[in-house]
């Protein structure tokens, strides 16, 4: 099927008005937002919680106690990281973790139909390998973001050391 360039402009505009219409709703239902510090809530730490363990692979313990310890751990710690920047990335992460949470958003960005808690690791794999390789770098951006939060986050708990063969800072300089 050959699209013409009339309809292309056409499926753009219906496209952005969706967006738009969109992150409208979800700005209504959330409330304005709040200057301030990053909140971690309901499906963006659903989001995170599906991403991280896919993102870290092997390195999550396989026993489903322990993973979901270690998953509720790294959240944490995502947190924390987090609310350790400036508050203008904080509020830039906050937008990402927003439109991660926003259903079409989710959907046609993303890829993943279902909600973050009921999404596979194989969608979810497809999802940050795409942002990874993605023509845009917006994209690209936000897949580094979350890598460096994720993976900086596990591994900066010392108890993940040892899986990697890391002994630690040296004695005298610690």
């Amino acid at each position: 099927m050959q699209t013409g360039r009339r309809s292309f402009f056409k499926l753009g505009l219906a496209g952005a008005l969706a967006l738009a219409g969109g992150g409208a709703v979800y700005r209504y239902a959330r409330g304005p937002a709040l200057p301030g510090r990053f909140v971690l809530d309901g499906e963006a730490q659903a989001a995170l919680r599906a991403i991280a363990p896919v993102m870290l692979g092997a390195a999550v313990p396989g026993e489903a106690a322990a993973r979901a310890a270690a998953i509720a751990a790294v959240t944490e710690r995502v947190r924390l990281a987090i609310l350790g920047l400036p508050l203008a990335t904080q509020k830039e992460v906050q937008d990402l973790f927003g439109l991660l949470a926003l259903a079409p958003a989710r959907r046609f960005l993303a890829g993943v139909s279902a909600p973050w808690s009921e999404a596979s690791p194989d969608q979810v794999a497809a999802f940050l390998q795409g942002w990874r390789l993605h023509r845009y770098a917006m994209l690209q951006s936000a897949y580094h973001a979350l890598h460096d939060l994720i993976v900086g986050s596990w591994y900066a708990d010392p108890s993940s050391w040892a899986a990697i063969g890391y002994p630690g800072p040296i004695r005298e300089l610690a």
